[in-house]
Formats: structure tokens, C-alpha cells, sequence
């Protein structure tokens, strides 16, 4: 077993998490985030680590996440076929607010003055119905190429998934005439139908592939020069690993990195502790992301946007964001009434008591107020914060509000935790799941604070804080696997089916991902599963069906009808037996498995655990003794009885009066039902 150290980077601090063989512990540490050039934290927490030597170095990043999020990448220039250029513009028919006249269509991530026509035309059935006019599209280069300010292109043809051969020669003629400027082409991306989304798709890589190729380029080098890294790879939206390469020449696969690591690691707890259902909630400086683990496995979608009407289609882990951190700043509307967020302090200047020249309340000035956050166990104690200073910040707040600094504080928290509430229901209620079996996994250096308030909103009857909640996404990265998700559009009915084309694109996906494994120096058995999406004729949404057999056949092809039957019977509760049905796309995933650490557990323990010291805390409109526990000294098997605090370097766990946790072999904070559960299993 070689050692693994993870980094998760977030927009208010950096991550690591390192294990090594022989070790008892986990190693675990944190540095604050440097926004404009993020390999100088990562290096500063690596030294900060003193690791003598690292086998395998696994990263999740935010650089295209916030490139896009705060519009500051590359200034792209689009080139499409000739009649669909203001395709991107145009977006769909529908609207984000049907009632509200004053309501702007988003604006996407290219200037029409950039966009460019190309004469070709491609059919999704006769295939080549206009040839490419290279002449033509030479000339359009040349034309791109005295534009100074263009700094990448981005290419997608009408039905280029069907035939990429134009994309590719386009791609020949761009390189000879402008080879400095890095370039996209949609069937590299998104090799899949509905121009909009393939096209945004494509332009949104093109967006950020200069700045993440020049940041991953500085990283290298760094690490290089001031690490002793054997192998260094990338986090992507699905959730597996790819190299520092790879990750530049298809940055758009980067757009979700950083949270995918929280949800990696509640699948793996999902599995240790057998709990079939998680809702987690990763509650961070900055944002709060949302997600789900169904019957011990992640949720995955194709569906995503940057804003609404600018999609992204990529293979990701379905992960909900909202602006609601332990920085989101709190303030008074036009109205009157208190909102919080979704503005940040971020890292600089962070929130008041950081006492770093911000002076607005924040959610994590609201728990120092509260009595929730030690303001002098701050990251273990190696950051000071100002409780003085929080006070006052929010005291300027009551004072507008004409109440007492302790409601405002608990106004603060308690709208922070109805917006985080929305959107954990929003992830199931949608999917038509119930929260009453869902489990909440809290972590993030906030999640804890809050974790006890949201069972209580959210209708939970038990959570987990997993073992070093604030670096738990950066644990996430070092059990992660190599993973690859392919797809293509191969539009079919159940009455004009091609099995030898379906086939051969079966084929092509399955090569092509294990290629890509290989190319990426991964060794090992690989996992292939296979599915469709699938509609009925007119339908305007897809499910996804998996196909257990090796190649359409006499056999396996009328069990495919069957199977779309019983599968949209279970999620719409009906079924339309000899209605025509569409084979939409096919889908291959590869996936490697990769060394995964083998976690210690903690020494065994009887009875409740033993307060260090006692604290007023705000609960409930009003202040309680509670008792404050180390994390560090607890062992598997102690019992602790809210109202509690429970605290540890990066974080601290929050128990509401009448709630009852546990600790298990591994560390993990089981509270509520679980707690009990758990006890009575004798684990």
C-alpha cells in the first residue's frame, strides 16, 4: 500500500488529508486558500505537512468552478455551421420567473461579435448533406486569427455526433492557422444531441481551458521543484481521477471537482456503517453543497447549469450548490427584513472575528456570539479568532433591527439554516424521495455547527459527523477511483432498430474507455457498465437503463424493451406496452479501482464520555450550561448527551438539548436514532 494525500481546495481554505502505512492516524491539516494563484496554498500546506515523500498526490480544485461561476475566463470565439450562430443566444423557450416582466435571459459565455459560420451540414440520417468548405474555413481562421483579444475556440457543427469527420478537418485547418490558441471541438466534449446544451457545452471548456491549463501547468512545476510527488492526479465532476494532462486538454470535466470528494467519501461511509440512504451537507466558509447516496450508491447527472439557460452536459455527481457558508454575510434588505447571503467574506477578509479588516456579521460571527464557536480553539488554536469583534458586528446589525445581539445572532442562524433545509429537500423531494430515510452525513468546517438544527428542520432522525469533518472532501480524494463516462447519441425506435450500428458503438465507447484508462497509467481489472437512455416516442426526458449483455442480439434486444417498461412503470407508476420506444443514447463507464487507505479504530470504551469543561451556549431563545468534549479523547463507545459541544481543530459539533450521539469504531459521531440503533447492535 503506497501513501495517498489528498487536497480538497475551497474558496476559504485548503485541505489535506495523508495517509501512510504503518501510521495509527490520519494525518489531517489545513492552510488558508490563495484565490489568485491556488498552487501557492497547495504548496504552502505540503511543506506545512513536512511529508518526507508522496506516492500518489490527488487533487480537487475549484480553478474552473470559479472561473465560471464569477465570469473571468478566456474570451472565446465560436464557430459553428452556417445558420446557427446565434444558437448559444437564443437558448430555449422557456423562462427562469414566468411572472416577472423584469426578468434577463442569462447571457452566455461568448460575444456574438465572436461567433463565426462555417458552410457544412451534416443530417442526423442521410449523414453528409453539404461538404465542408475548407476554402471557406480557412479564411474564417485567418479572420479569427486578427482578433487579438480571442483567446480560445470553441467548434460545434449541426449533428456533428453523428459524423465528426468535419469537426476534425476543421480542427486541422485551425491548428495550421492559428496553432497558439488552444481549441474545443463539441464531439471531444459533449458527442451528444440538442445543439444548445452541446454547443454551451463546448464553449464553457473553451471558457476555462486557458486558465486551468496555465494554473495546472504553474502546479506541476511547482511540485516538481518543491515536492516529492511520485504521481499526481486530478479530481473530475464524476468523481474519478484523471492526470494533470488530461485534465488541460478537457478542463470542462473539472467544472464540479472540489465537492465531489465529500460525496466519494459518504458513499464509503454509507457501505461501512450500512446505511442505505445519506443526504449530505457540506457546509464550508463559502457555499453549502447538497447531495444524495441512494441504496449505498452516488447519484449522477448530465443535467447541470451554470446559470439557468447555460447548461453544462457532462458526466458529474449530482451535487446541488447555494450560497450559504460560515462566510455568507448577513444584512437588511430594502424591506426591512434580515436575509443572509449568498455574499461571501471569503477567505480575505473572511468574517469579522478573523479580525482581519472585515467588519460585517457573518454566520460564523452569529455561532462565536452563541457561544457555539471557542473563539480561542479556533483551528485547534492556531488561529485566534475576535469575539469582540464578532459581537460588534453583529450588535450593528440588532441595532437596525431593533433587537438584542443574541436574536440577531440566532435570527442569522436560523435563516442560514432554513435556506441549507430548502435545499436538502429540494435534492429529494424532486427525485420523489422521502427525507423520514435519509440519514444526514454533516461536514465542512460549518457542517457540524448546525447539523443538530437541520435534523430537527429537515425531519431527520439521525446523522453522522464523519471523523475530521472539516477536511472530510480531501479524505473523499484519497479512496477515489479512476473513472471514465462515455456517451453517445445514437437516436433509434424500437421499430427501425440498427443492431450492428448499435453494436459498433457499444464497441467504440467500451475501447475507448479502456484506452483512456490505460493512456492514463492506471493498472488493474477494469469495471465496465453499460446503459441506455431511453424515451417514449415524444417524450421529452430520457431514463437511464442499464444493459447487463455484451451485444445487442436476438436475445438481449426485446429483454431492452421489457426492461424500459418495468423501469418507467417504477418511476411513473404506468406503462404503454407496444408504444414506440427511443433509443436516445448509449453509455459506457470504466472504472479502476485505485489503493485505498485502511482506516484505524479507535480503542473500545464504556459509558459516557467525560466533559473537559462546561460553557453558556444559545439554545432554543435562551442560554444553557453545556459541556464541552474533546473529540481527540473520545473513544468508541462513549455516550454523549446533548446540550453538548464537541469540539475538534477544524471544526465542532453541535447537540441540541434532548439529543443523544455515540461514537463508533472509526471515530464517526453518530447521533440521534443511529446512536441508538447502533448501541443496541452491539457495534
Amino acid at each position: 500500500m503506497a501513501s495517498i494525500l489528498g487536497i480538497d481546495v475551497g474558496g476559504t481554505f485548503t485541505d489535506f488529508v495523508y495517509y501512510e502505512p504503518g501510521l495509527e492516524t490520519l494525518k489531517v491539516w489545513k492552510t488558508l486558500s490563495t484565490p489568485t494563484d491556488p498552487s501557492v496554498g497547495i504548496i504552502r500546506g505540503i511543506e506545512a505537512g513536512q511529508l518526507s515523500a508522496i506516492d500518489y498526490l490527488r487533487l480537487g480544485t475549484t480553478i474552473a468552478t470559479n472561473a465560471i461561476l464569477e465570469r473571468k475566463g478566456a474570451t472565446v470565439a465560436f464557430v459553428t455551421t452556417s445558420g446557427f450562430k446565434d444558437v448559444p443566444f437564443i437558448q430555449r423557450g422557456k423562462r427562469q420567473s414566468h411572472y416577472d416582466i423584469n426578468w434577463i435571459k442569462s447571457k452566455p459565455l461568448v460575444k456574438r461579435r465572436h461567433c463565426f459560420e462555417i458552410k457544412e451540414r451534416i443530417t442526423p440520417r442521410e449523414g453528409v448533406y453539404i461538404p465542408l468548405d475548407e476554402e471557406q474555413a480557412r479564411a474564417v481562421a485567418k479572420s479569427i486569427a486578427k482578433l487579438t483579444e480571442i483567446d480560445s475556440i470553441a467548434i460545434c457543427l449541426l449533428c456533428s455526433y453523428v459524423i465528426p469527420d468535419h469537426e476534425r478537418r476543421l480542427r486541422e485547418i485551425f491548428q495550421e492557422e492559428i496553432p497558439s490558441k488552444p481549441l474545443s471541438i463539441s464531439y471531444d466534449i459533449l458527442p451528444k444531441w440538442k445543439e444548445h446544451e452541446r454547443s454551451s457545452t463546448t464553449i464553457a471548456d473553451a471558457y476555462i481551458k486557458p486558465l486551468v491549463a496555465d494554473n495546472l501547468k504553474r502546479l506541476k512545476e511547482q511540485l516538481s521543484k518543491k515536492a516529492n510527488v511520485n504521481r499526481t492526479s486530478i479530481i473530475k465532476s464524476n468523481g474519478g481521477e484523471v492526470s494533470i494532462d488530461n485534465a488541460s486538454a478537457n478542463p470542462i470535466h473539472l467544472s464540479l471537482s472540489g465537492p465531489t470528494g465529500g460525496v466519494i467519501g459518504a458513499r464509503y461511509l454509507a457501505n461501512q456503517l450500512l446505511i442505505d440512504n445519506i443526504v449530505t451537507l457540506d457546509m464550508g466558509g463559502t457555499s453549502t453543497d447538497v447531495s444524495t447516496i441512494v441504496s449505498g450508491k452516488e447519484s449522477f447527472t448530465t443535467t447541470y447549469e451554470i446559470e439557468f439557460g447555460v447548461p453544462i452536459q457532462i458526466p458529474m455527481i449530482d451535487i446541488r450548490t447555494m450560497g450559504a457558508g460560515g462566510g455568507s454575510i448577513a444584512w437588511i434588505d430594502k424591506g426591512g427584513m434580515l436575509r443572509v447571503g449568498p455574499e461571501s467574506a471569503g477567505a480575505e477578509p473572511g468574517p469579522a472575528c478573523y479580525d482581519k479588516g472585515g467588519r460585517l456579521p457573518t454566520v460564523t460571527d452569529a455561532n462565536v456570539v452563541l457561544g457555539r464557536i471557542n473563539p480561542d480553539y479556533f483551528l485547534g488554536g492556531q488561529m485566534q479568532l475576535n469575539g469582540d469583534v464578532a459581537y460588534s458586528s453583529v450588535a450593528g446589525l440588532a441595532k437596525e433591527l431593533k433587537t438584542s445581539v443574541d436574536n440577531a445572532a440566532m435570527g442569522i442562524l436560523q435563516i442560514a439554516n432554513n435556506n441549507m433545509v430548502g435545499a436538502m429537500r429540494l435534492v429529494l423531494t424532486e427525485k420523489g424521495l422521502d427525507p423520514r430515510d435519509f440519514t444526514l452525513l454533516a461536514f465542512g468546517g460549518a457542517g457540524p455547527v448546525h447539523v443538530t438544527d437541520l435534523m430537527e428542520l429537515g425531519n431527520l432522525a439521525s446523522a453522522v459527523v464523519p471523523n475530521y469533518p472539516g477536511q472530510f472532501s480531501a479524505f473523499g480524494f484519497t479512496i477515489t477511483d479512476a473513472r471514465i463516462d462515455l456517451e453517445r447519441t445514437v437516436p433509434m425506435t424500437s421499430k427501425t432498430f440498427d443492431a450492428a450500428y448499435a453494436n459498433q458503438v457499444m464497441r467504440e465507447l467500451t475501447e475507448e474507455a479502456e484506452r483512456a484508462i490505460e493512456l492514463q497509467g492506471y493498472e488493474g481489472q477494469v469495471a465496465l457498465a453499460k446503459t441506455l437512455e431511453m424515451r417514449y416516442f415524444g417524450q421529452n426526458h430520457e431514463l437511464e437503463i442499464p444493459f447487463p449483455d455484451d451485444v445487442f442480439n436476438e436475445s438481449s434486444i426485446p429483454a431492452v424493451w421489457s426492461r424500459f417498461h418495468k423501469t418507467h412503470k417504477d418511476r411513473y407508476n404506468f406503462e404503454i406496452i407496444g408504444e414506440t420506444i427511443e433509443l436516445i443514447s448509449i453509455k459506457v463507464t470504466a472504472v479502476c479501482q485505485t489503493p485505498n487507505p485502511e482506516l484505524p479504530r479507535l480503542d473500545r470504551s464504556n459509558g459516557k464520555a467525560e466533559p473537559f469543561e462546561t460553557r453558556l451556549v444559545y439554545f432554543n431563545n435562551e442560554k444553557i450550561e453545556a459541556q464541552i468534549f474533546k473529540r481527540s479523547h473520545l473513544s468508541c463507545g462513549h455516550k454523549i448527551s446533548g446540550p453538548a459541544l464537541v469540539e475538534e481543530e477544524a471544526s465542532v459539533t453541535v447537540i441540541s438539548p434532548g439529543i443523544n450521539a455515540m461514537v463508533d469504531d472509526f471515530g464517526n459521531l453518530l447521533i440521534g436514532e443511529i446512536a441508538e440503533s447502533h448501541q443496541l447492535g452491539g457495534r
